[in-house]
């Protein structure tokens, strides 16, 4: 599935809501959806923080058998000296705990090449703790 929604706060919990619609679908657990909850609201947060103003939020979500991806795209720059580790700043006061979140929660997180002045962020979740069928 592909949106383009608008740069403004509520972006975030549409893209939010419309995954846990699409994990519905599936038989992924309870742990995942949670972790893919966080990481789609921060990825979110971000652009709609940082994007060019006018500009609206790209959210691609893509859900498989074993994989769900998410891409997250803004017109605008990557950050400087962008960091997708998990280790989160400090003091706890501070911001900047949205990439290192999105690093520990997903299998793989990384900026993409995208069209010019595009920042596009692929986040992959493998679906391994798949409840039992009923």
């Amino acid at each position: 599935m592909t949106l383009s929604l608008p740069r403004q706060p509520s972006t975030v919990a549409r893209a939010r809501h419309i995954l846990a619609t699409l994990l519905s679908l599936t038989d992924v657990g309870d742990d995942v959806r949670a972790n893919l909850a966080v990481v789609i609201s921060e990825a979110c947060s971000n652009a709609v923080i940082h994007a060019d103003p006018g500009s609206p939020v790209d959210v691609t979500i893509s859900i498989d058998d074993d994989e769900c991806v998410i891409e997250v795209g803004n017109q605008g720059r990557a950050p400087d000296a962008a960091k997708l580790d998990a280790d989160l700043p400090a003091p706890l006061t501070i911001g900047g705990r949205g990439l290192p979140l999105i690093a520990a929660l997903s299998d793989a997180a990384t900026f993409v090449d995208g069209p010019p002045g595009q920042v596009l962020l692929r986040v992959t979740k493998h679906l391994s703790e798949v409840r039992a069928a009923p």
